[in-house]
């Protein structure tokens, strides 16, 4: 099942046209065409590649699903491969959803699967009809700007989360758990989601190039905004992956702070048993000693248990041991 769509003198003719017409209508210099296929067979990328002439090794990796961010050259077309991103908060897995796009001077053709929302990439080009009368580079700059908005917004999420955990590492009841799971999903989201951004850089900046005669270089200041959004996103995730691994670190040295600190409270109390427990095992003797027998030597060793106890529960107040 395609979709399709025609532009002609920069606005929107016609869609829902058969695939086989499409050769047809790019060889007027005035038409641009846009046809979507969702999970194509054999049979659909057979059409495809005769329709435009299309590279078999561009085909092939069309098939192949895990391509990385890419955007090779051909003599007649250039083949995008990039991904969308969409972030749970609750869980912190990043689901990417792969797209395919082949680059003709008249039309883009793009493949994905059904979990690929390519709506918002429909609305972004109908909310810039203004920028239709650019042909193809139009259609590429609405994809490539709508799959860099949405690694940008699933970056800020993240840094959102970051926020997050930093506030529950500090919290008067400790959360270790929870904030070390949630630090360790987010750390492996944020690792699968610069291996998305970080070749996008090179994608764009190959876009930007004025040696490709196949786009309209009046629309290079629009790859530029979106080539400057690949490199703030970048940035962002590095600084993130940074600031994930520090939390993961001080909420091991915590643990070790309160563990430290919870054998001071132990030891300093052992401490202060331990006083009356030598006394009385001392006057527990049978031998004779001073007060043996006697009403003062039982108030003698009881005084002697109370200001030795409360003497080093001074002591280890005053040193913050209790």
């Amino acid at each position: 099942m395609a979709t399709t769509r025609l532009y002609t003198h920069g606005k929107l003719k016609t869609q829902g046209f058969a695939v086989e017409d499409i050769s047809d209508h790019i060889q007027l210099k005035e038409c641009t065409v846009w046809a979507d296929f969702v999970s194509p067979n054999a049979a659909d990328l057979a059409i495809i590649s005769e329709e435009f002439g299309l590279h078999p090794l561009a085909v092939e990796d069309a098939v192949h699903s895990s391509q990385r961010p890419k955007l090779d050259r051909y003599d007649t077309h250039l083949f995008l491969a990039a991904y969308g991103v969409t972030l749970d908060t609750v869980t912190g897995e990043l689901e990417t959803h792969e797209i395919k796009a082949f680059i003709t001077p008249r039309a883009l053709i793009t493949v994905h699967g059904p979990d690929f929302d390519i709506s918002k990439v429909v609305a972004r080009w109908d909310s810039d009809k203004n920028l239709a009368k650019h042909g193809v580079a139009y259609l590429l700059w609405g994809l490539l700007d709508e799959i860099v908005d949405g690694h940008f917004e699933t970056v800020q999420q993240l840094d959102t989360v970051s926020d997050e955990l930093e506030d529950a590492l500090f919290d008067d009841r400790p959360r270790d758990k929870e904030v070390q799971r949630r630090s360790f999903e987010f750390r492996k989201s944020l690792v699968l989601l610069r291996r998305v951004i970080l070749p996008m850089r090179e994608v764009v900046n190959t876009v930007l190039r004025r040696d490709l005669e196949t786009l309209d270089r009046e629309m290079a200041p629009y790859f530029q905004d979106v080539y400057d959004h690949v490199l703030r996103a970048t940035e962002w995730t590095e600084s993130l992956r940074d600031l994930i691994s520090t939390i993961l670190e001080t909420n091991l040295s915590i643990q070790g702070n309160r563990m430290n600190l919870i054998m001071k409270k132990v030891t300093s109390w052992a401490a202060i048993i331990a006083v009356p427990t030598a006394i009385t095992g001392f006057f527990g003797q049978n031998l004779t000693f001073i007060g043996f027998g006697t009403v003062w030597g039982a108030y003698a060793s009881l005084g002697l248990i109370v200001v030795a106890s409360f003497a080093l529960y001074l002591q280890f107040r005053k040193r913050d041991w209790l």
